[in-house]
């Protein structure tokens, strides 16, 4: 008999404690010991086990509040009435609040018509127990290194014979064993919990103005802590009216992975918010990549949309391309030049347009959206292009708590989707090319005005023909004249100005006797922001102020300065 009960006990070891889910774990204790031990049985734990938190310590205040989490009883006491699971449970003079007050177990080997209204839930569950013949009960603690995490309890019905102290020394032995894996379970869940909490911290909180585009994003941690700590998403807005979209990858696990996609996500939003282009921003995070201390690696794509022109400019480094989902519904992969992961130290990177139709969605999204532990790469890829081309547009969202592939998703995984709006009726952004010699200034004056007038932001007109003034005056003397002019509104109005020029404007240190280079000042003044960045054939100098829809229009006397 000894033996017998040595061997069941070791079995236990292997059959309890398959999994680090909490629940399932409990479950699997309360399913070994039935029908071996009892006819049914029930785990209850405590509600700071339930939220990851570390359970009652001895010296603790007595715990009385527990939630009914896994039950099993055999056949002919199916119709019994346990705590549901999940519900919490308040034990007020029933049997098992002994384990739960003094760590002892209970033992009553033969129920008397008293005993059933202490060890059932309610009146009826009582009764039910003596009409089904339960004539034993006995109910243990759960302590894993010193600390109370719940309590088991037993029934015995029928002919088979009540429980004696050979019983609950049995089930004692059962508990502690079980215990262990139970807590190993909340280790687990707390840090996953801890780590996932970590890894959506540095993730945008909220998503900034895209003009001419609705974003949505979407993160799923993954099914364990292994698996956490490496995927992010961006939207960073950028001057007039630009969106810069980065999905990135770094191809580890764990705090040190969070550590560096949190680093990584920093570099490229610092990058993206100089309105660097994509493919110049890979190589800088590239640098910075190599410069880490943990030797970590990374994929990234990047993809800025510029609202006047429609277009995507794109840059991948090692990610997996995007899908372009048309109005019709109908996906299919962007042909980005894949580019080296970050951090290998392969550079450069090249940048490709892509046209972004009204309607269109641009699909970015990780590795972990798509891929099993089986299929090769192509194969996964073309399962995911065929599952968004099926896809009802609104639940696109859902692949990412899904995933694609055959069985459930295993890694954590993002998707980052940008539908491109249709041109609103007054036009939000509006672009002329500008005359290179001195006549740019006044006309670039009238232009903004008469927009300014047509988009009722006539309180405006003054301070932006100022800016606009300032900036073609720059163009000409020292860009070799100014290219086009760009007027854009969306929570703000945006003025920009293209020259040929390579020097970036800065403001510099004036003296009482200067005549001139007071011009920057003025717009920082003026202006909520203002600033540039190089283009492939020169820079780009803008400015930006709030939308104030209700201001008055200037009065006539406000003087207008021509900087030109």
């Amino acid at each position: 008999m000894f033996r017998d009960h040595l061997e069941w006990l070791n079995e236990a070891s292997t059959r309890i404690g398959t999994t680090l889910d909490l629940e399932r774990t409990a479950q699997e204790l309360v399913e070994f010991a039935v029908p071996r031990l009892a006819d049914g049985g029930a785990i209850d734990l405590l509600e700071s086990v339930l939220r990851g938190e570390e359970g009652a310590r001895a010296d603790a205040a007595q715990p009385t509040v527990t939630r009914a989490i896994a039950v099993a009883v055999i056949d002919a006491l199916a119709h019994l009435e346990p705590d549901e699971i999940g519900e919490i449970s308040v034990y007020q003079e029933r049997a098992v609040d002994r384990c739960l007050t003094e760590r002892e177990p209970v033992l009553i080997a033969r129920l008397s018509a008293d005993d059933y209204g202490r060890v059932a839930p309610s009146p009826g569950a009582a009764a039910l127990l003596r009409d089904a013949g339960v004539h034993s009960y006995m109910a243990v603690p759960l302590v894993s290194r010193g600390v109370l995490l719940g309590a088991a309890d037993f029934i015995r019905a029928g002919n088979r014979p009540p429980f004696t102290d050979t019983d609950l020394a049995l089930a004692m032995q059962l508990a502690s064993r079980a215990a262990v894996f139970v807590d190993n379970a909340r280790l687990y869940g707390q840090e996953r919990e801890r780590l996932v909490a970590l890894q959506r911290s540095m993730l945008p909180r909220a998503m900034p103005g895209t003009p001419g585009l609705d974003v949505t994003a979407r993160y799923a941690p993954p099914t364990d802590t292994s698996g956490v700590g490496g995927d992010w998403y961006d939207v960073v807005a950028l001057p007039g009216g630009r969106s810069a979209l980065i999905v990135g990858d770094v191809m580890n696990h764990g705090l040190s992975a969070a550590a560096t996609m949190g680093r990584l996500r920093t570099v490229a939003r610092t990058l993206m918010a100089l309105d660097i282009a994509p493919e110049h921003t890979l190589a800088r995070m590239d640098l910075a990549a190599r410069d880490l201390d943990d030797d970590q690696v990374a994929t990234c794509l990047c993809a800025v949309y510029d609202p006047a022109t429609r277009e995507y400019t794109l840059a991948s480094a090692g990610h997996p391309p995007p899908l372009l989902v048309d109005a019709t519904g109908h996906a299919t992969h962007v042909d980005v030049p894949p580019g080296a992961p970050l951090g290998a130290g392969v550079i450069p990177y090249t940048s490709v347009r892509l046209p972004a139709p009204a309607g269109s969605r641009l699909v970015l999204y990780t590795d972990g959206l798509f891929k099993t532990r089986t299929d090769d790469v192509d194969t996964q890829l073309e399962r995911l292009r065929d599952t968004v081309s099926r896809m009802d547009p609104a639940l696109l969202g859902t692949l990412v708590t899904s995933g694609t592939g055959p069985g459930t998703r295993f890694d954590e995984a993002v998707m980052l989707m940008a539908t491109s709006r249709s041109a609103s009726g007054g036009g939000d952004v509006v672009v002329w090319e500008l005359p290179s010699d001195a006549t740019a200034a006044s006309a670039a004056r009238r232009l903004v005005r008469e927009q300014l007038d047509r988009w009722n932001l006539a309180g405006l007109a003054d301070t932006t023909e100022l800016v606009v003034s300032e900036l073609v005056g720059n163009a000409l003397r020292y860009g070799g004249g100014p290219g086009q002019l760009r007027l854009l509104r969306h929570d703000r109005v945006t003025v920009e100005v293209t020259d040929t020029g390579a020097d970036l404007p800065h403001i510099q240190p004036q003296t009482l006797s200067d005549e001139g280079g007071r011009g920057l000042q003025l717009i920082n003044m003026l202006c909520r922001s203002w600033g540039s960045c190089r283009t492939p054939s020169g820079k780009l100098v803008w400015a930006e102020q709030d939308v104030t829809t209700s201001a008055p229009a200037a009065p006539a006397a406000s003087a207008v300065f021509d900087l030109d």
